[in-house]
């Protein structure tokens, strides 16, 4: 079976033979990452990409008061920033939620694989998608209610890890309940309500790090989900000319 990497960008690309060798070979080198470990730091100038095999990780930044706001989450298969390397330094932090396997592949690999046109065509496309989801995201705390930001954060994660195999209408959800409050940016205490409602209304339930979803199109409609910003399943351009 293909890795997650490979999985992932053939959803953006139609990778040959030769492409998914080489994608196979960026993996070889794992590492694994305790939980809540800094992969990158804010300030700092990082010279290697990270890519996520296995865990869940996150991007992240503290307000001047101290509080967390959660902005991404980083699934398999994921880039933590695809061209961090022209940066002069970051302007976020980087860190595993769950334990990880990490891969850290240094600048020159990334521009070797961007010379490959189908590459180029596909880690492009997902660095297109990654933007998508921020701009999702800010429309989601910024405009939808406490139960609805929860909902939606709930299907584009079932969704995502679908794309990669990990995921039927369950999933593992290695999160806290303080993870995703600073997701959706509430508390916690308000975060506890939302989901006591979603598992009355037998919605969800959570368990042991594992998610169900027993009404995938009930939570879909409460949250106005819209999974067009995610492009699953497209290919991002016209191949005739790679």
């Amino acid at each position: 079976m293909d890795n997650v990497l490979v999985r992932k960008l053939e959803g953006y690309a139609h990778l040959g033979e030769e492409e998914k060798r080489l994608l196979n070979d960026v993996v070889r080198d794992v590492r694994t990452v305790p939980p809540h470990t800094d992969l990158a730091t804010e300030g700092e100038k990082s010279t290697h990409v990270h890519l996520v095999m296995e865990g869940f990780a996150c991007r992240y930044k503290f307000t001047a008061e101290g509080n967390r706001q959660i902005m991404a989450y980083l699934l398999p298969g994921d880039f933590c920033d695809l061209h961090v390397f022209v940066l002069k330094q970051m302007d976020h932090s980087i860190a595993t939620i769950s334990p990880c396997h990490i891969v850290d592949i240094p600048r020159e690999r990334i521009l070797a694989l961007l010379e490959r046109p189908k590459l180029s065509l596909a880690l492009v496309c997902a660095a297109l998608v990654d933007a998508a989801v921020l701009r999702e995201w800010l429309v989601n705390v910024g405009q939808r209610p406490a139960k609805k930001r929860l909902a939606h954060v709930l299907c584009e994660l079932l969704l995502r890890l679908r794309v990669v195999g990990l995921a039927d209408k369950s999933y593992e959800l290695p999160l806290s309940q303080k993870d995703l409050a600073d997701t959706i940016g509430t508390s916690s205490v308000h975060l506890n309500r939302v989901l006591q409602d979603l598992r009355h209304h037998n919605i969800i339930s959570w368990k042991r790090e594992k998610l169900v979803i027993n009404d995938i199109d009930g939570l879909m409609t409460l949250s106005g989900f819209n999974p067009n910003y995610l492009h699953i399943g497209r290919q991002g351009a016209d191949e005739s000319n790679l």
